[in-house]
């Protein structure tokens, strides 16, 4: 079942407000519009994936980040998507304390934001590794 290892990923998420979650994703986030599909979904090409939003009364229960964009550098990203309106989380929980917004887990930071219909996002860096 190898196929699936070069296979393209999709990424959905549920959004309210399509018109309220587009605006945030084009307008906050910069993403270039790849058109509706006629099963609802709103679509973006996003580094060789694909995103896309899809109508859900009830929006997102999700707990958990539902998608992470891996930045070059997380400080110029903040700095960016802060300027667009974005509003980045802070956390001060054991195992899990953000500094000027970022979080350095392993091999990576991270820095946590929510979207305009309650999904979590993320932009994290690679670290170098020696």
């Amino acid at each position: 079942l190898r196929m699936l290892s070069s296979a393209s990923v999709t990424t959905m998420l549920p959004v309210k407000d399509m018109a309220r979650a587009r605006g945030f994703y084009e307008g906050c986030l910069g993403l270039a519009p790849g058109g509706l599909r006629p099963d609802g979904k709103f679509v973006y090409a996003v580094g060789g994936s694909t995103l896309a939003l899809f109508p859900k009364a009830e929006g997102t229960k999700a707990d958990h980040t539902a998608i992470s964009f891996r930045v070059a550098d997380i400080a110029v990203a903040i700095t960016q998507l802060k300027r667009s309106g974005v509003v980045f989380e802070d956390y001060d929980f054991p195992g899990l304390k953000t500094v000027g917004h970022v979080c350095v887990l392993g091999a990576e930071k991270a820095a946590w934001f929510m979207d305009t219909e309650g999904n979590t996002l993320c932009i994290h860096e690679d670290l170098a590794t020696a």
